[in-house]
C-alpha cells in the first residue's frame, strides 16, 4: 500500500514539475505585458510621443498577441507543444533585447509587437499542455498555475521597475553604464526568457499530441509517468477522441448551420469579458493612473507593486478552491465583487474635484476608498476570472477542437485587451476616470449573467468526456 502511495506522490510531483515548466510561458506573458508600466511616462518624454502614440506602443503588442494566439494552436498541433514553446522563448528574448535598444517610438513598437506574438503563443500553449498532461483530479489546480505564473510575472516586472526607477531617481534617469533606467526594465526579461526555452527542452511532449501523431508508445511512457499503472486503456480512450486523419482546423469549430459551435462562442465570451472588466488598465497604466490623482512616481509604483502582490495571494486562494468548489461558483462570486468595487471606483473618480490641469484629486477619505476599492477589485478578479477562465479554456473543449478553439478564444482575449488598453489613455484625457470605470462596471455586471446562463461546471470531468 505504501508503495502505491509513494508512486502516486512521485507521479503527482512529476506532473507539478512539468506543469510548472510550461507555466513559465505564463510568467513571461505576465512579465512582458506589465514591464511597460514603469516605462510609460519615460517613453512619452523620451520619444516625444503623444497619448495616442503611447497608447499604441503599449497596445499594439496585444495585436501581436492575438496573431500569436491564432497561429500557436496550428503550430502546436503540427510541430508539437514543446517546439512551439521553444519558438516563443526565442521571440521573448529578441523582443526584450530590441525594446531596450529602441531609438524611436516606432522602432520600440515593432519590438513590442514581436514580444506580443510570443505572449499570444504562450497564452495558448501553456494551458493546452497543462490540461493535456494533468490527471482530472488535479487539473483545476494545475491549470491555475498558468494564472499564478502570469501574476508572479506581473509582480516581478513591477518590482524590478520599482527598484530600477527608485535606484536611478526616475525611469528617465541614467542607470547602469549611464543607460536610461527604462531600457534596463526591458532587459530584465532576458534571463527568464532563456530559462523558459531551456525548461521546454527538459519536459516531455503532450501524450494527446503524441497519440494524434501515431506515436502511441511514446504517449504510453509519458502517461505512465503522469498516471502510473496500466495506461493502455487511456491511450485507447484518447485515440477514440483525437482526429487522426488530419490536423485540427478552424473549420472544425463550425456548426452544421454554418456559424461557430455554441461552446466556441462561450469560450470567446469568457475571453472578452475577462478583459472588458478593465483588469489590464490596472496593470499597464496604474502608475500613471495614481499619478493622475495626485500620488508621486515612487508612491504610484509602490501602490502598483502592492496591487500585484494582492493578485498573487488571491490566485493562490483560487488554486486551493477551484477543484473543491468548482469553476462556476468562483466566477459568480468574482463577478458580484467586481461589480461593486468597480462601481465604487467609478463613483469616487467621477465625483472627485479636479485641479487646474483637469485631473481629479483624491484627498483624505476618497483617496483611501479608491485605493481599497482598487485592491478589493483585484482580489475579486484574482480568485475568479483571472485563473478560472484559463482553467476553463484549457479543459472545456473536446480533444478534436481544443487547439483550434483555444487559439480563437485566446485571440479574442488579446483583441479585447487591445481595445481596452488603446482606449484608456484617450478616455482618461477626454472623459475622465469616472467614465472609464463606469464602462468596466457594466462589463462586470454582464459577466455575472453570462456565467449564470452559459457556463457549465467541468470540475472532476476527464478531457475525453468534454
Amino acid at each position: 500500500m505504501s508503495n502505491i502511495t509513494s508512486r502516486r506522490k512521485s507521479n503527482t510531483l512529476y506532473v507539478i514539475l512539468i506543469a510548472a515548466a510550461a507555466a513559465l510561458g505564463g510568467f513571461l506573458f505576465g512579465f512582458d505585458t506589465a514591464v511597460i508600466n514603469g516605462a510609460v511616462a519615460a517613453l512619452a518624454s523620451g520619444f516625444n510621443a503623444n497619448s495616442v502614440l503611447v497608447g499604441l506602443a503599449v497596445s499594439l503588442a496585444l495585436l501581436g498577441s492575438a496573431l500569436g494566439a491564432l497561429s500557436a494552436g496550428k503550430i502546436a498541433d503540427r510541430y508539437g507543444r514543446i517546439k512551439a514553446m521553444i519558438a516563443s522563448s526565442i521571440l521573448f528574448t529578441i523582443s526584450a533585447i530590441g525594446s531596450g535598444l529602441a531609438l524611436s517610438i516606432w522602432d520600440f513598437t515593432f519590438w513590442r509587437l514581436l514580444g506580443g506574438i510570443a505572449v499570444g503563443a504562450a497564452s495558448v500553449i501553456a494551458p493546452a499542455y497543462i490540461a493535456e498532461c494533468s490527471p482530472a483530479h488535479l487539473r483545476g489546480r494545475l491549470g491555475s498555475l498558468q494564472q499564478l505564473a502570469i501574476v508572479i510575472g506581473i509582480f516581478i516586472a513591477l518590482l524590478s521597475d520599482y527598484f530600477i526607477a527608485v535606484s536611478a531617481g526616475s525611469a528617465e534617469s541614467p542607470f547602469l553604464f549611464g543607460i536610461a533606467a527604462w531600457r534596463w526594465m526591458f532587459w530584465t526579461e532576458i534571463p527568464p526568457a532563456v530559462l523558459y526555452g531551456m525548461s521546454a527542452l527538459m519536459i516531455p511532449e503532450s501524450p494527446r499530441y503524441l497519440v494524434a501523431q501515431g506515436k502511441e508508445q511514446e504517449a504510453s511512457k509519458v502517461l505512465g509517468k503522469i498516471l502510473g499503472g496500466n495506461v493502455k486503456e487511456k491511450v485507447k480512450e484518447i485515440r477514440q477522441t483525437v482526429l487522426r486523419e488530419r490536423p485540427p482546423k478552424l473549420s472544425d469549430l463550425l456548426a452544421r448551420s454554418g456559424g461557430l459551435l455554441p461552446i466556441v462562442w462561450v469560450g470567446i465570451g469568457l475571453s472578452l469579458l475577462q478583459q472588458f472588466v478593465g483588469i489590464n488598465v490596472i496593470f499597464y497604466y496604474s502608475s500613471i493612473l495614481w499619478r493622475a490623482v495626485g500620488f508621486s512616481e515612487a508612491n504610484s509604483l509602490t501602490i502598483t507593486v502592492i496591487t500585484a502582490a494582492v493578485n498573487i495571494v488571491t490566485t493562490l486562494i483560487a488554486i486551493a478552491f477551484v477543484d473543491k468548489f468548482g469553476r462556476k461558483p468562483l466566477l459568480i462570486l468574482g463577478s458580484i465583487g467586481m461589480t461593486f468595487t468597480l462601481g465604487t471606483m467609478a463613483y469616487v473618480f467621477g465625483n472627485a474635484p479636479v485641479d487646474a490641469a483637469g485631473n481629479p484629486t483624491l484627498a483624505g477619505t476618497s483617496g483611501i476608498v479608491a485605493l481599497v476599492a482598487a485592491n478589493l477589485y483585484v482580489f475579486c478578479f484574482g480568485f475568479s476570472w483571472g485563473p478560472v477562465v484559463w482553467v476553463l479554456l484549457g479543459e472545456m473543449f473536446n480533444n478534436k477542437i481544443r487547439g483550434a478553439a483555444l487559439s480563437l478564444a485566446a485571440s479574442a482575449q488579446w483583441i479585447a485587451n487591445f481595445a481596452i488598453s488603446t482606449t484608456f489613455p484617450p478616455i482618461l484625457e477626454y472623459f475622465g476616470l469616472g467614465a472609464a470605470y463606469g464602462l468596466y462596471t457594466i462589463a462586470a455586471a454582464i459577466s455575472l449573467f453570462f456565467v449564470l446562463f452559459f457556463i457549465k461546471e467541468t470540475k472532476g470531468m476527464e478531457l475525453e468526456q468534454m
